[in-house]
């Protein structure tokens, strides 16, 4: 790329590589040429995994059938965004992608919280809070809000939890979820994504 192609930039992490290209022509030229250096290293380009992508926006309005792609956890697709404080348009930008969600909605699953009805509330904070920072510090820089939509999915257990947990709740849903109101109002960083998610007893929509 930097003896052949010094003018498109690019990143690589492992075995994946993603080029910029200004056109289409641009981009199938350079398919072309890695396929041809590569063929030289007997390697070849993953058949399902390169495509040309169109990074579509407010600015670049035609229509191809691929216009989104994943890279380290992130999905790449046009989205609303909010320009200059408060007008609305369409920007190309990344939030996780949904093969990443599942895979933590997989690993909250696993943790079966309502099920560990010998701990207190504060064991489990202490004992899930590090994977969840985690998620939050890798996947909270862009779209927030479509990471703490699954990480809505904690306050469910914990609210299952609370019925397993205490004899009052276990026929009563909706004194379950009063009871979790509670608790978020009087502990709100107990748990990391309750910073996040509640703010000022209401739910945060902040991206």
């Amino acid at each position: 790329m930097v003896r052949e192609f010094p003018d498109i930039p690019f990143e690589r992490y492992a075995d994946d590589l993603i080029c910029h290209c200004r056109s289409a022509e641009e981009a199938r030229a350079l398919w072309s040429a890695l396929e041809a250096r590569f063929a030289a290293c007997r390697l070849v380009l993953h058949p399902q995994k390169t495509k040309l992508v169109y990074c579509k926006d407010a600015n670049r309005r035609g229509d191809y059938p691929i216009q989104s792609f994943d890279f380290l956890g992130y999905e790449f697709r046009p989205r609303s965004a909010v320009w200059h404080g408060s007008q609305l348009g369409v920007s190309f930008l990344p939030a996780a992608s949904p093969r990443a969600l599942k895979a933590i909605r997989q690993t909250v699953r696993r943790w079966a919280l309502h099920r560990r009805s010998d701990k207190a509330l504060d064991d489990l904070a202490r004992m899930f809070n590090p994977y969840i920072s985690g998620w939050i510090n890798y996947y909270g820089h862009f779209y927030k809000s479509v990471l703490l939509q699954t990480l809505r999915r904690i306050d469910a257990y914990l609210i299952r939890w609370g019925r397993y947990k205490y004899k009052r709740l276990r026929a009563r849903t909706a004194g379950a979820r009063d009871w979790f109101a509670r608790v978020v109002r009087a502990h709100p960083a107990l748990f990391v994504h309750w910073r996040l998610l509640y703010v000022g007893g209401r739910t945060s929509g902040a991206v």
